[in-house]
């Protein structure tokens, strides 16, 4: 929009509007079930991408774990784990069903008329400026905020979990079966874990922040791949995931280790609660994880 066509438009009185319900994403669900259903495929997708790169050893040099460790140290099966993310895996859509159930949907048809509204209350903002904050960033900030929203419930139920012996033997003991994370054990939790930690961690968020529907579709698709990424067991120099998140599959993996399990507590966006309260790793962890091989290969003999 030139200077002549954005001053006509202010200039003017407010555009009258008329909302309408707007256009699903896919003509055949609504934006509400998709992002659902997205969060599922995409879990399923991207493990069984790393799953690939594991079973045919494509990537080596990146792994941070030897591959004969994944049966050595883990105390589960691979049957066990997909068993139990199907079921959290239910339980959050089930829930995710509940708490959108009653939630408006998205309208559109007044974007004009907020538009003039915000242009004038951002005087010193070029309309250019003001339609990209409108249509993008805002939504990019909520988003945002709801990253840390949801970093900061994971990290005190996460930290609460290992301070209390009950909670810990009870529930979170399940997922410290991994001690070599693979991406698709990323929710391998027990349920109650699961709903709690996980799903209404997620829901909070989303509440709180009051995202559209488009809004968390985008939130609970990026939470998901984040979630994996950060379980899939390579250190990749070109991921952007990796690249952009401090929090990423090399530090959440330090927590899986014996030696860090009372550090790294924060998950799976950022690291500020662990640099806030002091549960940070500062390690060396080489000479951890060639102590903890060699311990794993000492017991597999002696089995």
């Amino acid at each position: 929009m030139n200077y002549s066509a954005a001053d006509a438009f202010l200039s003017a009185p407010p555009p009258s509007f008329e909302l309408r319900e707007q256009e699903p994403l896919l003509p055949f669900i609504s934006d509400k079930y998709l992002s659902l259903i997205l969060t599922v495929v995409i879990y399923w997708v991207v493990s069984i991408f790393f799953h690939v790169i594991d079973t045919f050893d494509l990537l080596p040099k990146y792994r941070i774990h030897p591959p004969e460790e994944v049966s050595s140290r883990n105390k589960v099966t691979v049957t066990e784990v997909i068993r139990d993310v199907l079921v959290q895996q239910l339980i959050q859509t089930i829930t995710g069903i509940m708490l959108t159930y009653y939630d408006p949907s998205d309208y559109v048809g007044m974007e004009a008329h907020d538009i003039w509204v915000l242009a004038h209350k951002l005087p010193f903002l070029s309309l250019p400026v003001v339609s990209f904050l409108y249509y993008y960033g805002f939504s990019a900030m909520k988003i945002i905020v709801a990253f840390f929203v949801l970093d900061t419930w994971q990290y005190f139920v996460h930290r609460a979990m290992h301070n209390y012996k009950y909670l810990y033997r009870t529930f979170h003991s399940r997922h410290h079966r991994l001690y070599v994370p693979y991406a698709f054990g990323a929710l391998y939790n027990h349920p109650f874990e699961g709903l709690v930690m996980d799903t209404l961690g997620a829901g909070l968020a989303y509440k709180l922040c009051r995202l559209t529907i488009r809004e968390s579709l985008i939130f609970f698709s990026f939470s998901t791949l984040k979630t994996v990424d950060d379980h899939c067991g390579y250190v990749l120099p070109f991921d952007p995931l990796q690249i952009i998140f401090q929090n990423n599959a090399a530090y959440h993996d330090i927590h899986h280790q014996q030696f860090g399990i009372k550090t790294n507590f924060s998950q799976p966006f950022f690291i500020v609660w662990d640099k806030w309260l002091g549960t940070q790793y500062k390690g060396n962890r080489v000479g951890r994880d060639v102590a903890a091989t060699e311990k794993s290969e000492t017991e597999k003999k002696e089995e």
